[in-house]
C-alpha cells in the first residue's frame, strides 16, 4: 500500500508542475507534431550502402500565437529539418550524445527560422518522439 501511494505521488508531480506553469505564465503549453514523419536518406558519401532515417518530431510552444505561427510556417520548418537531416553521417547519428546534438541543432535552426519570419523564436523545445536510423 505504501509503495502504491509513493507511485501515485511521483506520477502526479510532473502534472502539478505543468498546471502551475500554465497558471503562472497565463499561456498554455502545447505540443505540435510535425506530420507526416520525416523519412529520407542521409550520409550520401558515395558508399553503396543506403542509409535511411525516420524522425517523428514534436515542437513545444507556449501560447496560441506561437502555435499558430509554427503551423503557418510548417513548410519552411520542414525544409530546414530535411536539409539538416540529409547532412548527417553515421557518426553524427551513431550515439545518444550525437542524437542530442542533432536535436539541439534542429531546435536552433527552427528558432532561427521563426525569428526571421516572426521576430521571435516561438519554439521552446524540439522533441524526437521517435528517431530511427539504419
Amino acid at each position: 500500500m505504501k509503495a502504491w501511494i509513493m507511485l501515485m505521488l511521483a506520477l502526479s508531480l510532473p502534472m502539478a508542475a505543468v498546471a502551475q506553469e500554465e497558471q503562472e505564465g497565463g499561456d498554455k503549453v502545447s505540443y505540435i507534431t510535425l506530420s507526416p514523419p520525416f523519412v529520407g536518406n542521409y550520409g550520401l558519401d558515395g558508399s553503396s550502402r543506403l542509409k535511411v532515417y525516420k524522425a517523428d518530431i514534436s515542437l513545444r510552444v507556449t501560447g496560441a500565437e506561437a502555435a499558430k505561427a509554427v503551423k503557418a510556417n510548417d513548410p519552411l520548418i520542414r525544409n530546414q529539418l530535411v536539409g539538416l537531416f540529409t547532412q548527417q553521417t553515421s557518426e553524427t547519428l551513431g550515439s545518444v550524445e550525437a542524437k542530442e546534438k542533432l536535436r539541439q541543432d534542429a531546435l536552433k535552426q527552427i528558432q532561427q527560422v521563426m525569428t526571421d519570419e516572426t521576430g521571435k523564436p516561438m519554439v521552446d523545445d524540439l522533441l524526437f518522439n521517435n528517431l530511427i536510423v539504419q
